[in-house]
């Protein structure tokens, strides 16, 4: 069985965050191996309270999950759980979802830990998957004037692909997600817009991509293997 190493934090009502990402492991047919960064307060309404795991056991639960087949990075709260992580990781496909914000608009990642991701983690990554604000957020932080300055500073930095999510977008009725590769290739994938709050589907778009590649799928089967699992999931939670 394919086993999936994911990194991130709690979420109190189970709707994004580690809950999220082993319902979508154990969904798949595969192993969830977690390390949890943070223990976190929040439901719909917002985060009401964050509390960070010591660097140094965050490190602990990553190497005792022993071997690997992938690795989905979520939450990583600061600068310095960001380094015992990137000291920690064993090689595997690389899936990083950067949790800047939650949903209601909390910030769950400072200036500095954003620069930590970026030096640390982003040149291991086999993808990286920002929303548009995310990806907003890293062009300001590289001084980047637009989202093409931000991509190509991201690709500069050793990441591999881009994976640009589009459920951000105004007025439309679909959404459309774009894989970036450093050669310039860019492939669109779009499907009908989800209804209703669809807190978490980050979270569970980045773990099913860590299934799809820890099986050995080429990325953009995987990017579609892993969109069309979010898209039947949420349709039965509706």
């Amino acid at each position: 069985m394919r086993r999936v190493l994911l990194v991130g934090g709690t979420d109190s009502s189970g709707g994004a965050g580690l809950a999220r990402d082993v319902a979508t492991v154990t969904g798949m047919a595969a192993h969830p191996c977690i390390a949890v960064t943070a223990v976190t307060a929040q439901d719909d309404a917002g985060v009401q309270a964050v509390h960070p795991v010591p660097p140094d056991v965050v490190a602990a639960q990553i190497r005792a999950a022993g071997r690997v087949d992938a690795i989905k990075l979520g939450m990583l709260v600061n600068a310095d759980t960001i380094g015992a992580v990137a000291a920690a990781l064993p090689r595997a496909p690389l899936v990083i979802d950067p949790v800047l914000r939650s949903s209601s608009g909390a910030a769950l990642l400072d200036d500095a830990g954003l620069g930590a991701l970026l030096s640390l983690l982003v040149p291991r990554a086999t993808v990286l998957t920002p929303n548009l604000p995310e990806l907003a957020a890293i062009a300001d932080r590289d001084g980047a004037p637009d989202h093409s300055a931000a991509r190509r500073a991201l690709f500069a930095r050793g990441c591999k692909a881009l994976l640009v999510k589009g459920g951000h977008a105004p007025d439309r009725d679909f959404c459309e997600d774009r894989l970036y590769l450093p050669d310039g290739t860019m492939r669109r994938f779009r499907g009908p817009r989800l209804a209703g709050t669809l807190r978490g589907t980050g979270c569970q778009l980045g773990s099913a991509l860590a299934v799809a590649l820890a099986g050995g799928a080429a990325l953009p089967d995987a990017v579609a293997r892993a969109r069309d699992g979010v898209a039947r999931r949420f349709a039965t939670q509706a």
